[in-house]
């Protein structure tokens, strides 16, 4: 195999940035996503901040891209201390990565050493990676070669694969969450539409989800992905995907006004669901449950193979496609601890923190047990009060 050459650039945006070469790569590896194309990333790059600066490492063999690692060096306080570190282009809104490599194991530990020269920093960390079943992963190779390293597992994705069943009616509970929801929608009149956005079209529609989810609990706690703090993100990335007819929107609308949406990127025959939001007021309706139902219904008459859940909770996780999953897939983090004395500091206190981890959880659980009034304390009758927060409807949330 012909020796690898690598070479930095600054920016991904550039006019002689190489993209035919690059979306070569990317088709090369199997397990790519939306998070992987290039108006993705550029999108990312544009809303990168002050504190923030781009590195692209390229590898080539002869005229051919192997390798493309956009890292993102920043600042990052661990117990007040500053850390130099690196992390992919997107994180941390990007919810499934491939990492875009075919080269063999000699040249990624290579690339590394090339990493470690031209990027000084602690430590080194790859968010929300597939990988392919079975195959071992070019990642590998630096585990050896750091002071410490980690892989951690992020999260098991619920997945469901579309099969002619689906035209069928789903069985147990599900069936009877989403007959009930189905009534109370078409009891105030509401209807569901599927939406493909163009360049046109996806101006007007981003601005209607952002008003959706504004009024949200995502909204309301400020962790949504139309907040002021991603919003420039979000706009150019969804802009450029929807440019590329990449871009699926559910919506539910009443005297048509969106008041639930469910928004996916769909590649490969495979939709990420990567958004929900709904309005409050209309809590009780049950949307979340009958879009995701319009998801495999869409996916039926169009051919796709897939619907994901882009990410979800590694615990307690809640989200409605666990109901009807046929699989799942797991995303990894990957962490690297250079050999300087800020990453030997780092990657020795992330190992205490390890061992000190279960201790905790432990004393913590004493602590909270030994808390607990004993059974023969007599407890005070109830109040007309306590007896109303007892049975007060619990919070309605759909994801």
């Amino acid at each position: 195999m012909t020796s690898a050459r690598f070479e930095w650039r600054t920016t991904l945006c550039a006019p002689d940035f190489p993209a035919a070469a690059y979306e070569g790569l990317r088709r090369r590896v199997t397990d790519h996503t939306p998070f992987n194309t290039l108006a993705w990333l550029c999108a990312s790059e544009q809303a990168l901040t002050a504190g923030e600066r781009l590195h692209v490492l390229l590898g080539w063999q002869g005229d051919e891209l192997a390798l493309c690692l956009p890292l993102v060096a920043s600042v990052e306080r661990f117990g007040q201390l500053p850390f130099r570190v690196l992390h992919h282009l997107g994180y941390p809104l990007a919810d499934r990565l491939a990492l875009l490599t075919c080269l063999d194991t000699d040249s990624m530990r290579k690339a590394l050493v090339i990493i470690r020269r031209h990027l000084p920093h602690a430590m080194l960390q790859l968010n929300e990676l597939s990988e392919p079943i079975g195959e071992e992963s070019a990642l590998t190779a630096w585990m050896a070669h750091s002071s410490t390293g980690e892989r951690r597992l992020s999260c098991r994705v619920p997945v469901h694969l579309i099969s002619e069943t689906d035209r069928q009616e789903v069985s147990g509970d599900p069936r009877y969450k989403l007959r009930r929801a189905r009534k109370r929608i078409l009891a105030y009149g509401a209807q569901v539409r599927r939406i493909t956005p163009d360049a046109a079209t996806i101006g007007p529609l981003l601005q209607a989800l952002s008003e959706v989810e504004a009024q949200s609990w995502k909204g309301v706690e400020g962790v949504g992905i139309f907040t002021s703090s991603r919003r420039q993100w979000t706009n150019l990335a969804f802009t450029a995907l929807a440019e590329q007819g990449l871009l699926r929107v559910v919506v539910l609308e009443l005297d048509g006004r969106c008041i639930s949406y469910r928004l996916g990127l769909l590649e490969q025959g495979r939709l990420f669901d990567y958004n929900l939001a709904f309005l409050p007021k209309y809590a009780d309706l049950g949307s979340g449950r009958v879009l995701l139902e319009e998801w495999i219904r869409w996916g039926l008459d169009d051919n796709w193979h897939w619907i994901d859940a882009s990410r979800v909770s590694l615990e307690n996780s809640s989200h409605q496609l666990q109901e009807r999953m046929t699989g799942q897939l797991e995303h990894w983090r990957w962490s690297f601890y250079s050999w300087r004395p800020s990453g030997l500091a780092l990657g020795l206190t992330m190992r205490l923190w390890h061992q000190l981890k279960p201790w905790l959880k432990k004393w913590q659980a004493w602590r909270a047990a030994a808390q607990v009034v004993p059974a023969s304390t007599p407890t005070p009758a109830p109040t007309k009060k306590t007896m109303e927060d007892e049975h007060a409807s619990p919070s309605h949330s759909q994801r």
